[in-house]
């Protein structure tokens, strides 16, 4: 409520795997519910979708992302530490087309030599349906993802291997300080993106922060420290 009285309209629930959380429809409820709110998103593994897809959209959830880096089974369980399939992610996808979701985002980080030569496997897989694919270069987000420079594969790469396929062209971006690059496919068959953080960083254009599960407060994702607004908030 005190961030939608200072400007604040849009949010998105992530984690750790918010799907996880007790009663999180409820939780989607009240944010909902806020005056000023006018966007509400969430980022998911999928693993839970299935179950918790329609109860999500009946609370007021208009849109949902879904973490998946490849259609390769083998390659899936060793990604996901063998704790779901890759059935369940994609019936759970499935369930969110066919409830009617605004809007579906399939988020694909891409590492050289483990899952870069899946790129076409996916869009092949999602043309022509609502689901966009976005795919997003490796990045440095903390010191448990054993982060390698020269495991990077560079967003411009994955652009020229998909438009030799199917030829792309670039969109409009659809808000000031959007991170992803928009494209849409010639032949009228959907849209992709692309987010090029590590090779085109767009910190200048960021409009984004992070409160944390214990009330700290972030404005970059990479950002060490944040500020206690939980400690703040109650010495107030």
């Amino acid at each position: 409520w005190l961030f939608a009285q200072l400007g604040v309209s849009k949010i998105r629930l992530t984690g750790g795997e918010p799907l996880l959380r007790p009663q999180l429809p409820e939780l989607v409820k009240r944010l909902k519910n806020i005056d000023g709110i006018t966007d509400l998103a969430l980022t998911t593994n999928g693993s839970l979708l299935m179950r918790e897809a329609a109860r999500l959209k009946e609370a007021g959830l208009t849109r949902i992302t879904v973490s998946l880096d490849t259609l390769n089974q083998d390659l899936f369980r060793k990604l996901n530490g063998y704790k779901a399939t890759l059935d369940r992610i994609l019936d759970g996808i499935k369930k969110c087309e066919e409830i009617g979701f605004k809007t579906i985002k399939i988020n694909v980080v891409l590492q050289k030599n483990i899952n870069h030569h899946h790129i076409l496997d996916l869009v092949r897989y999602f043309k022509n349906r609502k689901p966009i694919l976005r795919f997003i270069e490796y990045m440095d987000v903390g010191n448990c993802n054993e982060w390698d420079p020269q495991a990077v594969f560079p967003a411009a790469d994955v652009v020229k291997i998909i438009n030799a396929y199917s030829p792309i062209v670039p969109m409009e971006s659809n808000y000031y300080g959007e991170v992803a690059s928009r494209y849409a496919f010639t032949d009228g068959s959907g849209e992709i993106g692309f987010i090029a953080s590590v090779t085109q960083p767009f910190c200048r254009t960021c409009t984004r922060a992070r409160l944390s599960a214990d009330g700290k407060l972030y404005t970059c994702l990479f950002a060490r420290r944040g500020i206690d607004m939980r400690t703040l908030m109650h010495h107030k």
